[in-house]
């Protein structure tokens, strides 16, 4: 199983090429179910996650090809990838393979919306919480679906095609926004979504179905307005810079000190994690089609922040901001407010001397002059990039185990992290 080694104290100076977004990524490539044209998406990041999502989708028909790759070092940056429903051949969605990625489930709205039908396996729990699907389920049922759980299948039914209708979350979720708003998009009548996510992912979908021939209003605003049509053709899209992404290494450079400039992607993105990150000392601006990030010199100061769905702090960079603040000229607060159990890198930042005690949702961290490299284990996708951020600014060696997680979420990780000037390598076996 490959580890990353991380030999701490240097500061990070260059270029940063932000990749695709991972959340935008998944729900695009779902919405190829929705048409039996083409869907050409552009940006496509090289993840983990996409791999898996092609696997799924191929699964039900989808045939995949991928086309002007820009090369470096052999690989692709940036694909463009064409995905091509022209007939779907299977509406179950099985276990073996949802039970690996749980944003597969999303199947469930463009299966049932298009096909009539979809029978998609319950994904289970998670690392970080149980994120349960009942939103999914009653949404859907406010367009008429008919719906059973069955030997830990959801199988739904919508024979006469889905209608139009009012639906209102009682809690905000962003993968029941996207799922709801693509079966809207070929429902019979106009369905309004109220509490809606406005995530930008949420209203990069929305611009990609309007592209498709969709009707969709509101997108960005907790108030979505779907008019169905009777069916959506292709279209090209460009995915949205991953804004996660942009904030992890606006940390890193927080943490470590340094000058490094963001490429491809935008403050808007994510204003209150940089307007937090901005509070701990840190100077940032933007730059071209990019964000320039700078600490020289001084101490990074502690900041309390809370987790809430966007616009607020996004609880995706949670983790990060915790390894953060275990170098802060004083004491910090951070409360998480979206997933209960999101504090599995705690211990394990602990391992590399970091000072941190946990009451209920609220972590407390109090900064430490020095950590000290040690062997950690990555839980979580975003834990995971913690602890490499924390190891940047450590004494000594840290080894991440487990870095599977990180190849999820993270393009190259190592390679823009060295080409600014750390000592990150990759461990095979």
């Amino acid at each position: 199983m490959d580890r990353i080694r991380i030999v701490g104290g240097n500061p990070l100076n260059g270029v940063i090429p932000i990749s695709g977004a991972k959340n935008a990524a998944l729900p695009l490539m779902i919405a190829s179910l929705l048409t039996d044209d083409t869907l050409t998406l552009e940006n496509l990041p090289h993840l983990a996650d996409v791999e898996q999502l092609q696997r799924i989708l191929g699964n039900h028909g989808v045939d995949i090809s991928v086309v002007g790759r820009r090369e470096r070092q052999g690989e692709a940056y940036a694909r463009t990838v064409h995905f091509t429903a022209r007939t779907i051949v299977d509406t179950t969605a099985p276990y073996e393979l949802v039970s690996k990625m749980r944003a597969s489930f999303w199947v469930i709205g463009p299966l049932l919306a298009r096909m009539g039908e979809a029978r998609v396996s319950l994904p289970g729990g998670c690392a970080i919480g149980t994120r349960p699907v009942d939103l999914f389920i009653d949404g859907l049922e406010h367009l008429g679906a008919e719906i059973e759980i069955e030997n830990g299948y959801i199988n739904a039914r919508a024979p006469r095609g889905l209608i139009g209708g009012r639906y209102v979350f009682p809690k905000v979720s962003v993968g029941a926004t996207h799922v709801l708003m693509m079966a809207a998009t070929l429902a019979k009548g106009q369905t309004v979504i109220e509490n809606a996510a406005q995530e930008p992912e949420v209203a990069d979908l929305a611009k990609c179905l309007i592209a498709m021939g969709a009707k969709i209003s509101g997108a960005g605003t907790s108030t979505l307005v779907i008019d169905g049509v009777a069916s959506l053709s292709g279209a090209r899209h460009k995915v949205l810079p991953d804004r996660i992404e942009t904030g992890t290494y606006a940390m890193a450079v927080a943490m470590t000190g340094g000058d490094v400039l963001l490429e491809n992607t935008s403050m808007d993105l994510l204003q209150n994690a940089l307007l937090a990150v901005s509070r701990a000392g840190v100077e940032i601006s933007p730059e071209g089609d990019g964000i320039r990030v700078r600490r020289n010199g001084g101490d990074i100061l502690p900041v309390d922040v809370t987790t809430d769905p966007f616009p607020g702090f996004p609880t995706d960079l949670q983790a990060q901001f915790m390894g953060l603040m275990t170098r802060a000229n004083g004491v910090s607060h951070i409360t998480e407010t979206i997933f209960e159990n999101r504090f599995m890198h705690v211990q394990e930042l602990a391992r590399l001397g970091a000072r941190i005690s946990l009451s209920g949702q609220t972590a407390t961290v109090t900064g430490v002059p020095t950590l000290h490299g040690a062997p950690v284990m990555a839980t979580d996708l975003r834990a995971s990039v913690s602890l490499v951020i924390a190891g940047l600014a450590a004494e000594g060696e840290t080894t991440v185990n487990r870095v599977y997680h990180l190849d999820r979420g993270f393009e190259r990780l190592e390679e823009k992290l060295t080409n600014c000037g750390a000592v990150v390598e990759r461990i095979s076996g």
